[in-house]
């Protein structure tokens, strides 16, 4: 079994607070948080973001998981830090440097918070494997960040089967996390190349069973 971490980008906001509901009592394991600055990425989902993760502080105790795709990650991490969510990831493209790099990482972890590094499509996996000592969980974003609804890219499967044999290979503890067009139909081969991990968004907010959509992607 793989862990489930839906995302909330797509959800109607005149209807967030019963499909919030609706995911957690489908068993859900994460609430999925898709932050956008506008700069990193084109869309900017800041606001909508920030208003959701207070609707959700007030009714569910379900982890969030926040993904930051933004240019100014040390701001965004202290704006989502007080809600106290399971994991913060940020980009590995947003950083300058190693020393800035370790100085997030550190941030992260002084918060006590689980720390998350993605990488896009085409950043090669070798790229991070000498700081996967110093974190927790790597999302391959197997689509390009930034919208909704894309198609996977088959190609990032590769990094995940990669990646998970590195880890396996040097004992270190850490979560692969795939986030981008994975749906029924792609799942299987996701998870066979050693996902921990899946985000899906659009597959399970425009099912018509929750509950049998999340149980699929997970089994």
């Amino acid at each position: 079994m793989v862990e489930i971490s839906t995302s909330i980008l797509s959800v109607k906001k005149e209807e967030a607070i019963q499909t919030f509901y609706d995911i957690e009592t489908a068993k859900t394991d994460y609430f999925h948080i898709d932050v956008m600055d506008g700069k990193f990425v084109n869309k900017n989902t800041n606001e909508l973001m920030l208003e959701y993760c207070d609707y959700l502080s007030n009714i569910t105790n379900l982890p969030l998981d926040v993904h930051l795709m933004v240019e100014d990650v040390p701001n965004f991490i202290e704006e989502y830090a007080i809600y106290k969510p399971n994991i913060i990831t940020f980009h590995y493209e947003a950083t300058k440097n190693e020393d800035e790099l370790k100085k997030w990482i550190q941030q992260i972890k002084e918060k006590n918070i689980r720390v998350g590094i993605s990488i896009k499509p085409n950043t090669k996996v070798e790229e991070i494997l000498k700081i996967l000592p110093y974190i927790h969980v790597v999302l391959i974003m197997t689509v390009e960040p930034g919208e909704g609804g894309q198609e996977l890219i088959p190609e990032t499967i590769e990094k995940i089967r990669k990646l998970k044999e590195y880890i396996y290979q040097n004992d270190l503890e850490v979560d692969i996390e795939a986030d981008g067009g994975i749906n029924k139909e792609n799942v299987a081969e996701i998870k066979q190349a050693g996902c921990d991990i899946i985000v899906a968004g659009t597959s399970i907010i425009n099912s018509k069973n929750y509950s049998e959509t999340i149980a699929t992607l997970s089994l």
